[in-house]
């Protein structure tokens, strides 16, 4: 069943989703949206940190901007796995490796 996609925990959003629930409420997921969030979420698993900041308290609108637009805070992951993790959370989606690259790649890492 087909339903209006509203985004998700937003920092997991690719900047592209957060920017077009802004703008239209709803957004419509990628494989590319995919890659960035399974960055994002290794990048919280590895660090315990977001890749953006805002307070902890902001509302989601506030957050969704931080992703959309805002400036990223530095995380240093070390070696091909820090690497990788960049390169996911690319803000541009075709700058993005594929599921195949990424698969290819974390067995490397592993």
């Amino acid at each position: 069943m087909d339903f209006a996609y509203r985004g998700c925990l937003v920092h997991y959003e690719a900047p592209e989703i957060a920017r077009s629930v802004l703008q239209t409420g709803f957004a419509i997921p990628t494989r590319e949206s995919d890659i960035y969030a399974l960055g994002a979420s290794l990048m919280i698993s590895a660090t315990g940190k977001r890749h953006v900041q805002y307070p902890d308290d902001a509302d989601r609108r506030d957050q969704r901007r931080a992703i959309a637009d805002g400036p990223r805070q530095r995380v240093e992951i070390p070696g091909l796995l820090g690497s990788l993790l960049t390169a996911m959370m690319a803000r541009l989606p075709r700058d993005r490796p594929t599921a195949d690259d990424v698969s290819r790649e974390l067995a490397r890492v592993l």
